[in-house]
């Protein structure tokens, strides 16, 4: 009983200690706002580090000579308590901050960016000061490689056993170093992630963005959150090149990081040969050609629907949720693919989420096989990914995250909708909460927000945000009985 509180404390000590990310990150809006002499936004940055900082230093220093290895049963706890508190510790400048935001509504931002999730219960983010703007964009920037990950590159002085925390909270049925050490593999991953970062900055400032619209706006476009400093979102600037780059960065996140570190090796055939990138590619350009068709005789050029097509097929496929257009008066066929991409979400290892195109990929091989099973019942069948033949657990696996993904998109349902939102316009909220999308269909479309819904519903979205980013299981492993047991 001893040790098992002693290690308990000594877990509670370790997120702590992880949790000094967040208040790293804020010291940069604080200095914005030091800047620009805005007092009531020093002290909404100033509260939440004051408070915490002494007691992640203490934890931090106290854990500094102690080597630590983590079990997978600890690296689930851990990941969790650490998005979750950094969804209420990011909320703290959101509710401190002059313009009025309630805690629930300051949580639900928090909640957003952290998970990447393009929604917001804000009318008016042009309102909003530019520290917290900027705030918001680096939460979510930071929230899309994911803080664990960040840590783990960072902070290997812990002793850490860090392929534990990443399996936790990467994406996807199959987690792989692309190097043999898995700081190393953070490194690298957030290195192409900064890299990226850079060349879309340096593109929205040619395309003719402002310095500060430029710096959110690829924060928030990497990390596949879609939030904006603008109120009209990138469709304010009305540049087919501002749009066209966003686009292809949208897709570009959206596939997976290892396969950079392949092109930077020169294993141009590894990259050919990844199915989850030929299925995605696939996905997106029968959706592209589908939409565009469709809406010609709405936009009277193929030019113009094609403009318009590709940018919301990217931003939903990647999750990014991001509009330009008010796609709800589109014909009845372009709103049901743009429906349907919502079911599907972007690769594994990325920052998009959703359900991933790799376990798409994998029940089609099955269903493939179990047809071919009928007819020939004493054959042996076996799906191929990467041109190497598949495990049976990652088909068990997969099977089992489409069950739960599909409860918790109805349980979700199923709440809001007992709160007085049409059936329509919850699942729709239900889908894009748990993909981390954000806009949708209905109450949550494109000329709407999260406002209007009861502060409890809130609530279950920011749960259902943070579960949904990190995967689903590593949350509700939680509330299975045997994970306590010892």
């Amino acid at each position: 009983m001893r040790l098992a509180f002693l290690r308990g404390l000594t877990l509670l000590r370790l997120i702590l200690t992880l949790l000094g990310i967040v208040d790293i990150i804020m010291a940069i809006p604080l200095i914005a706002a030091l800047l620009t002499g805005d007092l009531p936004m020093i002290r909404a940055f100033l509260l939440p580090i004051g408070c915490s900082l002494p007691l992640i230093l203490i934890c931090f220093l106290s854990l500094r000579k102690k080597e630590l290895h983590l079990s997978a049963r600890d690296g689930f706890l851990l990941v969790f308590a650490v998005w979750a508190l950094a969804g209420i510790l990011g909320a703290l400048p959101f509710y401190f901050s002059p313009c009025g935001i309630s805690f629930t509504d300051a949580v639900f931002e928090s909640a957003c960016a952290f998970a990447t999730t393009g929604a917001t219960t804000l009318a008016d983010v042009e309102a909003l000061p530019r520290s917290l703007l900027l705030w918001r964009s680096l939460a979510h920037w930071f929230g899309g490689m994911g803080i664990v990950l960040l840590t783990v590159a960072l902070f290997p002085l812990l002793g850490i056993g860090g392929f534990q925390l990443v399996k936790a909270e990467a994406p996807g049925p199959e987690k792989e170093k692309i190097t043999p050490k898995i700081t190393v593999t953070a490194k690298l991953l957030w290195l192409t992630y900064c890299a990226f970062t850079l060349i879309l900055f340096a593109l929205y400032r040619l395309g003719g963005m402002g310095w500060f619209d430029a710096l959110c706006h690829s924060f928030t476009t990497m990390a596949s959150g879609g939030v904006s400093t603008r109120n009209g979102g990138i469709a304010v600037f009305d540049s087919p090149f501002i749009e066209g780059v966003s686009a292809i960065f949208m897709l570009l996140t959206a596939i997976n990081f290892n396969l950079y570190y392949r092109l930077l090796r020169g294993k141009f055939r590894d990259i050919a040969a990844n199915t989850e990138l030929r299925v995605y590619l696939g996905i997106f350009l029968a959706a592209l050609t589908v939409l565009t068709l469709s809406l010609i005789p709405v936009y009277g050029s193929p030019l113009s629907a094609l403009r318009r097509a590709a940018y919301q097929a990217a931003s939903f496929l990647s999750t990014t949720g991001s509009a330009i257009t008010d796609y709800e008066q589109w014909p009845a066929l372009a709103r049901m693919v743009l429906f349907i991409l919502m079911f599907i979400g972007g690769c594994s290892g990325s920052t998009a989420g959703g359900l991933k195109v790799i376990r798409h990929a994998v029940l089609w091989k099955q269903m493939g096989n179990e047809l071919r099973r009928l007819i020939h019942p004493r054959g042996v069948f076996s799906i191929q990914l990467n041109k190497r033949v598949g495990r049976k657990d990652v088909i068990y696996g997969v099977a089992g995250f489409f069950c739960l993904y599909l409860l918790v998109v109805a349980a979700t349902t199923l709440i809001t909708a007992a709160s007085g939102t049409d059936v329509f316009s919850a699942f729709s909220a239900a889908l894009s909460i748990t993909g981390n999308i954000g806009v949708g269909f209905g109450a949550v479309g494109p000329s709407h927000n999260y406002g209007a819904f009861p502060d409890h519903i809130k609530w279950l979205f920011s749960f259902v945000m943070i579960a949904g980013r990190l995967e689903l299981w590593t949350v509700f492993l939680l509330f299975c009985p045997l994970y306590w047991r010892r």
